[in-house]
């Protein structure tokens, strides 16, 4: 068994050629052949093997077998579990996973205009919410929930990815999974690929909506095509990512989208624990004459009850009366529920984190203490603000470093040049990641996803608009625009070497020669040396040299002396006396080497 686990591991694919698992396993394909051969497998060096017969041969050549796929659905797990919405993760990080069920997916819907984004959530408010309660849905909350299949979905009806992102910008996000509506008769557009950048950015799971099927210029396999073009390959076509042609108007296909929101649902383990203190994220705020401040809260863990103190962003209250989508008064909500609730002293903002805690006097401190945190934000915005130069902070606590970066230049020529450049410079250590590109000049919209993602904004040949100027301005964001290449390549280098964790390695910048031993009695022994090359420095460690093996290392140099004096440093070529901390045990012909650590460029 041990010898097996020294054996060097070959990842093998499913089919391959003689010849590729040949340069698998760097040897001849005429050994590989002769191992076919005398298993009774005759196969010339460019026809397939499968995965079966590749193992066999692999192992009695003294590698391992382990299935390619395993391999990669392993990286796609870690991939997942890293883009896993760090929000999910800080709600649930006290609770114990016995306690944490399933919950219904919140789901928005993005994509680009006059796709169907708001007919898609008509449909179906009118076609899967109870008959009679559809038509009862009077009280715009901002979310509601239907029923399908004896599981609940809530969605989000305030589409588009600008709300969405803005959500992820003041530190929340609402939804689970993103439906991104592609109008069949019209294709991927530049705010549908904008909306894909949004949504990888916030590691949020995606199901394709293919709206229109029904008119008779729709060309749904075109669509297809363009989807595989920014990475988002149709299961059906190898992919995973679930693409399903509906029709807002007739309603075909909205059952199947239903189901795959499901399916990704159960994959994406949404889960909270009812029992606890609720916690979530504002959807909206508003004011109404005669009611006060009312905020719709949608809970993420925990249940919300009437009576309940809540602190949400900068206001806070006693919940004195909740009401679901539909105006009925409720005495709870539970996980994935959106409610109005009234009982809050001012408005919040959508996007702001709520949560539940024990008194009103606690609740005055949290919001005291959210006061000053802001009036610090404000105070101290150019600090904070996200530019190169301060990566090298930020940066240094992370396990797994990325340099994040939207690209906006003149024209699509230079767009793929800069892209692969950019990406060339990845390392081990550091990964350059490009959330969204595009052509155009830089705007709001580019300056919300950087502010939401911590990412850099660089453009190449091209304006920043002035609502992003302002916006920059307002959450820090940095912006850079270059009109030479080379010099933006050269901008993101030094980034990204200020990123790597130094490197450090010793050099021995002096070497001296002991002639003679002294005992000096307030010094303990001390070494008569002759430098013979380099200098002998005092703030240098050392090391003693003796027939050629080191006898000590990393050791302070306890004095430095030339005749009486202390000195800092001896040259070669002239003589001096060194005294070395914790030893003593110098012989004449000994060699003290002085080294010093420096970082390696």
């Amino acid at each position: 068994m041990a010898k097996q686990q020294e054996r060097q591991i070959i990842d093998v694919p499913d089919f391959m050629t003689v010849r590729e698992l040949a340069e698998l396993m760097e040897t001849s394909p005429i050994e590989v052949m002769k191992q076919l051969i005398a298993n009774g497998i005759m196969a010339s060096i460019n026809q397939q093997v499968d995965y079966d017969t590749a193992a066999i041969i692999v192992e009695e050549m003294g590698y391992v077998a382990r299935p390619l796929r395993e391999v990669q659905e392993e990286q796609r797990q870690a991939e997942l579990e890293a883009q896993r919405p760090k929000w999910r993760k800080e709600l649930y990080a006290n609770e114990s996973e016995e306690k944490l069920l399933r919950r219904p997916p919140v789901v928005t819907i993005l994509g680009h205009v006059d796709h169907g984004k708001t007919s898609l959530l008509d449909a179906f408010r009118h076609t899967h919410v109870a008959e009679g309660e559809a038509g009862g849905i009077t009280q715009h909350i901002g979310a509601y929930q239907i029923q399908y299949n004896d599981q609940t979905i809530t969605f989000l009806d305030t589409p588009g990815h600008e709300a969405f992102t803005a959500m992820r910008a003041r530190g929340a996000q609402g939804a689970d999974i993103a439906v991104l509506v592609v109008a069949a008769d019209d294709g991927v557009m530049p705010t549908t690929r904008e909306a894909i950048n949004h949504t990888r950015a916030a590691g949020v799971p995606m199901v394709v909506a293919l709206n229109k099927v029904d008119k008779p210029n729709a060309n749904p396999e075109f669509v297809k095509q363009q989807l595989a073009e920014v990475d988002l390959t149709p299961d059906e076509w190898g992919g995973d990512t679930l693409v399903v042609p509906v029709s807002a108007k007739t309603h075909e296909g909205l059952d199947s989208l239903l189901e795959a929101i499901l399916l990704v649902a159960e994959e994406a383990e949404i889960v909270a624990n009812p029992d606890s203190s609720a916690a979530g994220v504002v959807l909206e705020g508003r004011t109404e004459t005669g009611r006060g401040p009312i905020a719709t809260l949608l809970v993420q863990n925990g249940t919300l009850r009437r009576g309940d103190v809540v602190v949400a962003g900068l206001s806070h209250g006693r919940i004195k009366t909740m009401f679901d989508e539909r105006g009925r008064e409720v005495k709870e909500a539970g996980p994935s529920l959106p409610v109005s609730v009234m009982g809050l002293d001012i408005t919040p903002e959508a996007g702001d984190r709520f949560e539940v805690v024990q008194n009103i006097k606690l609740a005055r401190n949290i919001v005291a203490e959210h006061h000053e945190e802001m009036g610090d934000e404000e105070g101290g915005a150019a600090a904070e603000a996200m530019t190169l130069e301060a990566f090298f902070q930020r940066m240094q606590e992370a396990e797994h470093k990325e340099l994040l970066l939207i690209i906006k230049v003149d024209v699509h020529g230079s767009l793929e040049p800069i892209i692969n450049s950019l990406n060339n410079l990845s390392t081990d250590e550091v990964d350059v990641r490009i959330l969204h590109s595009d052509v155009g000049n830089i705007s709001e919209n580019d300056v919300n996803l950087a502010s939401a993602s911590g990412a850099i904004i660089i453009g190449f040949n091209t304006q920043v608009d002035n609502a992003a100027e302002r916006a920059a301005a307002s959450v820090g964001v940095d912006i850079r625009t270059y009109t030479i290449i080379y010099k933006m390549i050269e901008d993101i280098e030094k980034a990204l070497r200020g990123m790597l964790d130094p490197v450090y390695e010793d050099r021995v910048i002096g070497v001296a020669e002991v002639r003679a031993v002294f005992k000096i009695s307030r010094l303990g022994q001390v070494a008569g040396c002759y430098v013979r090359d380099g200098v002998a420095r005092r703030n240098a460690k050392a090391r003693v040299i003796r027939n050629g093996r080191a006898i000590t290392d990393n050791l302070n140099v306890a004095s430095l002396k030339r005749f009486e004096e202390d000195v800092r440093e001896v040259r070669s070529g002239f003589e001096c006396g060194v005294g070395l901390e914790k030893f003593s045990g110098f012989e004449e012909r000994d060699y003290i080497e002085f080294v010093v650590r420096e970082r390696v460029e």
